[in-house]
């Protein structure tokens, strides 16, 4: 449990470059919090003893605002962002060196019985505000852009962005992921097609002209 701890914070320490010191970490960080909490309420739900795990999950739930289900896999060194608002479904499956920022929903698309949550690969970064539902993988060290809804699976090494969200790139797994320089696909697609109006347009009035 002690070098579960010591992970955690040495994790905090490498993605937050706002944390001074881990008495800070260890009172003020609900994503740190929220992934030990779960730690312990998933071993409770692999045990069987769903409603304690259950109740250690609303717990953490309360006091973060970090909703974790129990029986959502997770591995070692995630880390969640600000984490206000993070839904993490039953089914989901989550890799080493994964982060999560703030509002970031890993959800189902209905009822559907069986696996139903998103599996994220190792090193998966997701920006805040994304959704990412359904039974699909997203591939290692991709990029989900902030506020972007992914429903299809997503290659390795890709930065995803939009609504839906689109696979704009495919990127060095050692780069960060840059909001302020994602592209913006529902843009270009409208830039294109104010150009093809001009073309029209200017077409048109060369006919009008010739008659």
């Amino acid at each position: 449990m002690l070098s579960t701890i010591r992970e955690q914070v040495n994790t905090v320490f490498r993605r937050d470059p706002a944390a001074r010191s881990t008495l800070e970490i260890v009172l003020c960080y609900p994503g740190f919090h929220a992934v030990l909490l779960h730690r312990l309420a998933h071993s409770l739900y692999t045990a069987r003893w769903y409603t304690l795990g259950r109740m250690v999950s609303q717990f953490s739930r309360t006091i973060t605002g970090i909703e974790i289900h129990p029986g959502a896999t997770i591995g070692r060194r995630f880390f969640i962002d600000h984490g206000m608002g993070v839904v993490i479904g039953e089914t989901a499956e989550i890799g080493d060196d994964v982060l999560l920022y703030q509002g970031v929903t890993l959800g189902g698309t209905g009822k559907v019985t069986g696996k139903r949550h998103p599996t994220l690969g190792n090193g998966v970064v997701v920006g805040a505000g994304a959704k990412i539902l359904g039974n699909i993988r997203i591939g290692d060290y991709s990029k989900v852009g902030a506020g972007s809804v992914v429903v299809h699976p997503v290659p390795d090494q890709s930065t995803v962005v939009g609504i839906p969200g689109r696979v704009v790139s495919n990127l060095d797994p050692t780069e960060a992921l840059e909001h302020g320089n994602l592209p913006d696909p529902e843009g270009q697609l409208i830039d294109e097609l104010a150009r093809r109006v001009a073309e029209l347009e200017a077409t048109v009035k060369a006919l009008r002209q010739e008659r």
